[in-house]
C-alpha cells in the first residue's frame, strides 16, 4: 500500500500541482486583465493629498 501511495504522490500529485500552477499563471496573464492589474497597482496612491 505504501508503494502505491508513494507512486501516486510522486507522479499524479506533481502533475496536479503543475496544472494548478499553470492555471494560475494563465489566469493572471489572461487578455483584458491589464487594466485590473494597473488599478490594483495604484491603490496606494489613490488618497494622496497634493501639497502646494
Amino acid at each position: 500500500m505504501y508503494d502505491f501511495l508513494r507512486t501516486m504522490a510522486d507522479s499524479w500529485a506533481l502533475l496536479l500541482l503543475f496544472v494548478i500552477f499553470l492555471g494560475v499563471v494563465l489566469w493572471a496573464w489572461r487578455p483584458g486583465s491589464r487594466a485590473l492589474h494597473k488599478d490594483i497597482a495604484n491603490i496606494p496612491f489613490r488618497n494622496e493629498k497634493l501639497e502646494d
